[in-house]
């Protein structure tokens, strides 16, 4: 496989080798969705090309190419089991949030549509995908490979590997709004009106179909569907804070977007993310699941 981010035709040695790692991690990640899983995917891929001969080594023309290659497939079986692990996760699963811009996840080939390849808003809509349909999306539109490597990855025609990413393409077009500009300055004013226990003035900040999806993973409270409606969000919110004292409300930036984040004793017990669309917060998705928040101890707001 070669790419405009792989540097084809040129042998590379151990530490070349090494330099992809950043970049197969944020491939892994917008294909998993967590983190913590693109990891072992990463590792595993150069558990793989050590266990290969000199010999074996040296005949691969692109390690680059070769490393995405393995990790991409190894993600695609991951895939598949997944929603069999789906089918037994306690109410919604949302992808793990990450604190900050993310540096190198957020802008791995100088792609136009890509700096809003690591959103949550994104991730929810990649999620929503068929495996198949996920990796060819991600390899072409996002990293630049094209289709007849794509097909190599996928076993499939290149023509099929094409169609696979057209019907992607469409879900996210009809899935994610255009940012918005002043989004900071929305969710500033929604945690404001939040903090003062203001309905009204929540309810002006919400789209009239705003809807909120928490992942508590049954590890924690959570609502285990989504809340629909500005109005119904709002009494939620309001009716939280009542019931969970102490909770403190801090801006802060996930998955390079504006966000909030909940602590209660010093402790980070939610990440809430927003899309916002013209002046109105048309989604929230709160994870609350700690299993997810390993990487906001410490974080900066």
């Amino acid at each position: 496989m070669t790419s405009q981010t792989a540097a084809p035709n040129r042998r590379k040695g151990v530490t070349d080798v090494l330099h992809e790692r950043r970049q197969l991690t944020g491939l892994a990640y917008r294909l998993l969705g967590s983190l913590s899983d693109a990891e072992d995917v990463v590792q595993e891929a150069y558990g793989r090309w050590y266990a290969l001969t000199g010999p074996q080594r040296d005949a691969i023309e692109s390690p680059a190419a070769w490393l995405t290659t393995v990790a991409s497939r190894i993600c695609l079986d991951q895939l598949g089991s997944a929603r069999v692990r789906r089918e037994r996760y306690v109410g919604e699963w949302l992808p793990e949030p990450l604190p900050g811009e993310v540096g190198a996840l957020a802008d791995p080939a100088d792609r136009v549509t890509l700096d809003e390849s690591i959103t949550m808003a994104f991730l929810v809509v990649l999620d929503a995908m068929t495996p198949a349909e996920r990796v060819a999306f991600v390899l072409h539109d996002v990293f630049g490979y094209p289709f007849a490597e794509v097909a190599a990855v996928l076993g499939r025609s290149a023509a099929a590997s094409r169609q696979l990413a057209s019907s992607a393409r469409r879900r996210v077009r009809a899935g994610i709004a255009a940012p918005a500009q002043g989004s900071a300055e929305v969710v500033r004013a929604f945690k404001a009106a939040w903090e003062a226990g203001d309905i009204e003035g929540l309810v002006g900040l919400l789209d009239p179909e705003a809807t909120v999806v928490a992942d508590g993973g049954g590890l924690v409270s959570a609502v285990r569907r989504p809340i629909v409606g500005g109005e119904r969000v709002a009494r939620y919110a309001v009716d939280l804070t009542g019931r969970m004292a102490a909770l403190t409300l801090v801006e802060t930036t996930v998955n390079g977007r504006p966000g909030l984040v909940a602590e209660r004793d010093g402790a980070i017990v939610a990440v809430m993310a927003f899309e916002v669309t013209g002046a109105v917060v048309r989604r929230i998705w709160a994870v609350r699941n700690p299993e997810k928040l390993g990487r906001w101890r410490g974080a900066p707001a």
